[in-house]
């Protein structure tokens, strides 16, 4: 019989607020109640909302993943990394750079905040990567970021659910076992795609290896949003338990 920790799937469901104002994203967590207690901040709304919008949903028993990609001179980074920890983010995206890792381990130091390196963007496959100046595949390039990642101290990475499964098994070669795969890229089927290159449905991008999915505009767009984050949440806990069997 297995002895694994069951997983609660309405613990990893992230849902991204990807909207234009406050006013909005309150009436999403508002109407999300009860369904999704993890959230997105992503550029768009941080650049309207700024800090104050963490700090509320914060304080309302929320978890936040702030998803800002930072990238600047290490020194930069180190106290902005210091500023979100403070404000109480459970999650912040940086750039997979050795020296930008190292100032963001440095910066949250003593706190909660997991780091998560930005391996490869999910909108990107192997001809945009070409175009860049990258000579090799988007796997390649994934799996070689994530490997950084675990050696300078993240705490995971943000793949795409196609590179899921080879994280994982990098994660694992080295002992690893807490390291996060949050991933993006997800559709429920019979969804559009919209920009996303690199993707799968919930069920498949668990199964590949992934901890937490982000899921923006299949429930955002829905007809009935709860209904859709049920949905999805349901089939990742199938999913989730079948992981572990």
């Amino acid at each position: 019989m297995s002895t694994a920790v069951s997983i609660n799937a309405r613990e990893r469901l992230i849902f991204a607020l990807d909207v234009a104002s406050v006013e909005e994203a309150r009436e999403f967590v508002r109407k999300l109640d009860g369904n999704v207690s993890f959230f997105k901040v992503g550029m768009e709304l941080y650049v309207s909302s700024g800090p104050a919008l963490i700090s509320e949903l914060v304080s309302e028993g929320k978890k936040v993943f702030l998803d800002l990609k930072f990238y600047d001179i290490p020194e930069t980074v180190k106290r902005a990394v210091t500023r979100v920890a403070s404000i109480g983010a459970s999650f912040l995206t940086i750039h997979g750079d050795t020296k930008i890792i190292r100032a963001a381990v440095e910066g949250r130091s003593g706190s909660h905040l997991k780091l998560l390196a930005v391996t490869a963007l999910t909108s990107l496959d192997t001809n945009d990567l070409h175009e860049m100046g990258f000579s090799g595949s988007v796997e390649d390039l994934v799996v070689q970021r994530a490997g950084k990642a675990l050696e300078y101290g993240c705490d995971g990475v943000i793949s795409s659910p196609q590179e899921a499964s080879k994280v994982r098994a990098l994660a694992r070669s080295k002992k690893a076992g807490e390291f996060l795969i949050v991933t993006p890229g997800v559709r429920p089927a019979g969804v559009a795609t919209d920009d996303h290159k690199r993707l799968a449905t919930p069920g498949d991008a668990i199964q590949a290896g992934a901890d937490y999915l982000v899921v923006g505009r299949p429930i955002r767009d829905a007809a009935d949003p709860c209904a859709k984050a049920e949905s999805i949440i349901a089939e990742m806990q199938r999913a989730f338990d079948q992981r572990r069997s």
